[in-house]
């Protein structure tokens, strides 16, 4: 709350959160104006009859998307082609070299991987928006609980509402990256954020309210919100809980300047992979019940995938979302983060861990470091994952549980890193101290200029009797500072200091004369 106050009151600032809260409110337009060929009092129909009913994984994807999916908007397909293209581009590295180079080129390289993205983004909204519109003119998108969505089923009609899908696709992602340049935080994190709050709270309203207020329970609502607090907390800490690993630069001479011979520190992150695992793993679970509304219900292996696949809360789903969780964990890892190259790049620069050899044996402990933070963030995924599952199963919600644990993990995590960069922003207009009247800055703290006078006028006072001490200190301040840069001209032999000292005033003079 202090950071938003400091950050409205600074101009720059101001300017740049109004942008982002226009961005927001015309994304959240664009959510609810239909595609054209789309019969909308009916889609009004079909989803309220979605809300009456047990939510399945569609369901799911439409909070995530904000609830443009299931109102067939010109913003149907949100933000997912753009994530989903990304991992892509991710994932491609380690399979093609020219996408591994051009991550190694730096700002150049990241460039044209930004403009495949972008490419890869158009492709997968077409193709994704043409499975929406077949999907929902067969009745499969609404369970074929209502009538006819889309009467026009022609090629030309299909084709337009294809290419209007697929061009609001493209202005998301251009209006992501406008928040992203001129405004706060992640563009696309940033709107995927606002996209589950606009589901999130009026469905956890509805836990108390219930249908026009008779059929809620104010104590589950009680039971939810404290359980999701406490999640939110847990989430937070651990996200922002880090291993750091020493280490230590040795000096290195480059010209006539000395550089290095500082120790810092490497962090890792507990949760390296995010939440990558339980959106891959709940991806690939929710494609054999999409597959299984196109066959026949008599069916053995569509009443088997309906009866343990779609509900979320069977012994056979929890069990594979489980286990793909922990395998993702370490696999999205071991390609996001590459111990080889670390210890490498580590080495060419002259660092080192304490009591580990450079090279090879760096890179295995960094290894065996990794192995054991995915193993703890792994069990972390798990908790907060199933979670709600379980809050589903003893309140007996039947699905009705606003959030999950991709959903808890989004909101902590983009909160945690639009706070960060609002923070950080906020500190660069900050000139407590230089420019402020009445306040000072003294580590963290705000000290007014009235007290610091008093203390300030004492100290003068004591600078007039103690001038040698000061000097001094001031001299020992600026050696401590300067250490690495200091050249070996400088340095002055502990004889000729300890014959300084001993002298008197007026020799000390003649031997600077005579030095000079």
């Amino acid at each position: 709350m202090r950071t938003l106050i400091q950050a409205l009151k600074t101009k720059e600032l101001r300017h740049k959160i109004l942008f982002v809260l226009g961005i927001i409110i015309i994304y959240r337009i664009g959510s609810f104006i239909p595609t054209p060929g789309v019969d909308y009092k009916v889609v009004q129909q079909c989803v309220g009859t979605m809300k009456t009913t047990q939510e399945n994984f569609v369901g799911l994807v439409n909070l995530f998307s904000g609830g443009a999916m299931l109102q067939l908007s010109i913003f149907a397909l949100g933000v997912m082609p753009y994530i989903t293209a990304s991992i892509v581009i991710q994932l491609l590295r380690v399979v093609i070299p020219r996408f591994e180079a051009l991550h190694k080129e730096g700002q150049s390289g990241e460039t044209k991987l930004t403009q495949y993205t972008r490419y890869l983004t158009i492709g997968l909204a077409i193709l994704q928006s043409t499975t929406i519109l077949v999907t929902a003119r067969s009745g499969a998108l609404f369970n074929y609980q209502c009538g006819q969505v889309v009467p026009d089923g022609t090629v030309w009609n299909l084709v337009v509402m294809v290419l209007i899908m697929t061009g609001g696709t493209g202005l998301i992602m251009w209006m992501a990256e406008l928040i992203t340049d001129k405004g706060i935080g992640q563009g696309m994190s940033v709107l995927i954020f606002m996209s589950i709050c606009s589901g999130f709270l009026p469905q956890l309203w509805q836990i108390g309210w219930g249908t026009n207020g008779k059929n809620g329970n104010w104590i589950y609502f009680g039971i939810v919100v404290a359980v999701l607090v406490v999640i939110l907390i847990f989430v937070d800490f651990v996200e922002l809980a880090q291993r750091r690993i020493p280490v230590q630069y040795t000096r290195r001479m480059i010209g006539r300047k000395m550089y290095g011979g500082s120790s810092t520190y490497l962090p890792l992150k507990i949760n390296m992979s995010g939440v990558i695992p339980p959106i891959f793993a709940s991806s690939i679970l929710a494609i054999p019940t999409l597959i299984a509304q196109f066959g026949k219900s008599d069916q053995k292996w569509v009443k088997w995938i309906n009866t343990n696949l779609a509900n979320t809360t069977s012994i056979w789903y929890i069990a594979l979302y489980a286990v793909m969780i922990v395998f993702f964990c370490f696999f999205y890892t071991s390609i996001t983060f590459n111990p080889d190259e670390t210890a490498d790049n580590m080495k060419q620069y002259g660092g080192f861990i304490p009591g580990i050899r450079a090279g090879s044996a760096t890179s295995r402990y960094l290894s065996y470091v990794m192995n054991r933070l995915n193993t703890v963030g792994a069990v972390y995924l798990l908790f907060v994952a199933l979670i709600p599952t379980m809050l589903i199963m003893m309140l007996k919600l039947n699905n009705r549980l606003p959030f999950g644990g991709t959903t808890i993990l989004i909101i902590a995590g983009v909160g945690l890193d639009t706070l960060r960069q609002a923070k950080a922003q906020t500190e660069q207009f900050q000139y407590t101290g230089f420019l402020l009247e009445d306040t000072d800055h003294v580590e963290g703290a705000d000290v007014s200029t009235s007290e610091k006078s008093e203390t300030s006028t004492s100290v003068l006072e004591d600078t007039s009797n103690e001038s040698d001490e000061s000097t001094r200190g001031e001299a020992d301040q600026e050696d401590s500072t300067e250490t690495a840069s200091t050249s070996d001209t400088e340095a002055v032999d502990a004889s000729e200091i300890k014959d300084a000292e001993n002298t008197s005033s007026e020799d000390d003079q003649n031997t600077d004369d005579q030095s000079e």
